[in-house]
């Protein structure tokens, strides 16, 4: 029996137990014959003598604990793990607050064993130099590998396709602007001559090195663009909408964390929602067929097919309300009526009017049931049902029209009607309004 070190003390690092699937606590055993997958038992299980499939009891086996010391006696594997979390936590020389995670040492014996082992030991500083060389190698700015194809697309400049693919020019696997595109301007004058002072010559050098990190800071941001495949933006926006609505607030927020991630894991997280989202919706709709007293699908698809008509029947009343408060106007009533049956026909209904007046006046707009009604005073709605103004539309131009004037300190009525483009005789009653109701002021 080998004694193995894990690599991490949260549980939700390793895998559950096999046998009753629960967080595996130190010490457990793992399989040494099972694989590439490692079978891991917790110790009841491995007592009972626990079998699944192609695992059988009289395996050989391996103890895991980091129950023993790797650096210098008193100090385990586990608690070597520990010190390290903490520092990263807490941050390096905040040896009282490394000893209260900690809690088996106190903050000198922190402090002497991570300057002893960590930060003075010759070995360690050799490999840490190692392995911060080997990581600038592989992250070195090197040219970003571009697969061609048979006939790349060449668009003309500023034309649509160009504009959809952010300027990129697949031909030359570049993109037309740059990021930082002047950053070459701070190096055009510099030329190193023999005769330069230390001074000057460190300075530009420095110059050059930070022309380089820009080189990096270009090939990282293309990477990120080609990597996500974000070159063809149409594309992509038409990929997003495929998802609902709430999935896709929720890619607009983690959107700017993508460049942290990569494709593959950006698009498992969103997938992952995506799935979430549909799981509710559906525990939702079963929710609401128990609530009614569903028992079975075939009961469901007959429920679902008679709230539609319900919904329609509902739908047609309230289009019946306008007729309904108005039905002792008889000449309105019968304009209505007029007017819905050649919208039901096909036909684009025709404004009745009358040679007195010229065309009739409509009535007042009913609010009930209108998104944004129970935002409103009650001034404010007498003034959408003598505009006829649905509720949600007077609330925005409202809006629009209270930040131009804080940013103005004022508002003309030609502002207005620049601002917001529907009818002008709406457009001054809601100014006048606004102005009445000490909303804006003129200036």
């Amino acid at each position: 029996m080998d004694r193995l070190a894990c690599f991490g003390n949260d549980p939700s690092d390793k895998p559950p137990c096999r046998g009753c699937s629960s967080n595996l606590v130190e010490p457990y055993i793992k399989c040494a014959e099972c694989g590439p997958s490692p079978f891991l038992l917790c110790l009841q299980c491995f007592t009972r003598g626990f079998e699944f499939k192609k695992h059988e009891s009289d395996h050989k086996y391996e103890i895991m604990t980091s129950d023993f010391p790797v650096l210098e006696p008193g100090w385990t594997a586990q608690e070597e793990m520990a010190v390290l979390e903490a520092v990263m936590d807490c941050g390096f020389g905040n040896w009282q607050d490394v000893a209260y995670q900690m809690r088996t040492k106190s903050k000198e014996e922190c402090e002497a064993h991570y300057m002893k082992n960590f930060i003075n030991n010759p070995l360690f500083s050799s490999t840490l130099l190692n392995l911060r060389q080997i990581e600038e190698a592989r992250t070195a700015d090197t040219a970003i590998p571009f697969k061609p194809t048979d006939d790349p697309p060449r668009p003309t400049f500023d034309s649509l396709l160009s504009r959809d693919m952010a300027g990129y020019m697949p031909a030359r696997a570049d993109f037309m602007e740059e990021f930082d595109n002047y950053a070459e301007w701070d190096l055009k004058d510099i030329d190193f001559v023999d005769d330069d002072s230390d001074l000057l010559h460190a300075l530009k050098i420095a110059v050059v090195d930070i022309y380089h990190s820009r080189l990096k800071e270009r090939g990282r941001r293309k990477k990120i663009i080609r990597d996500h495949g974000l070159i063809n933006l149409r594309k992509f926006q038409i990929l997003e909408h495929r998802y609902p609505k709430e999935v896709q607030d929720l890619y607009d927020a983690m959107r700017r964390f993508a460049r942290v991630v990569g494709p593959i894991e950006h698009d498992k997280f969103i997938e992952s929602h995506a799935l979430e989202f549909e799981l509710r919706r559906e525990i939702g709709r079963l929710q609401e067929y128990r609530r009614a007293g569903i028992q079975s699908f075939c009961s469901a698809k007959v429920y679902e097919r008679v709230k539609h008509v319900r919904e329609d029947e509902r739908r047609k009343r309230t289009m019946l309300v306008d007729v309904l408060q108005y039905i002792q106007d008889g000449r309105a009533c019968q304009q209505w009526l007029s007017k819905q049956a050649d919208i039901d026909a096909g036909i684009t209904p025709v404004v009745i009017t009358t040679s007195a007046t010229g065309r009739r006046s409509a009535p007042p707009l009913n609010l009930t049931g209108l998104p944004g009604t129970e935002k409103l005073n009650d001034r404010e709605k007498e003034l959408c049902q003598v505009v006829r103004l649905v509720p949600g539309a007077y609330l925005e131009y409202k809006q629009a029209l209270l930040n131009e004037c804080r940013r103005q300190g004022g508002l003309r009525l030609a502002q207005a009607r620049a601002l917001i483009k529907i009818d002008v005789n709406k457009t001054r009653k809601i100014y006048d309004f606004l102005i009445k109701e000490g909303y804006i002021n003129k200036t």
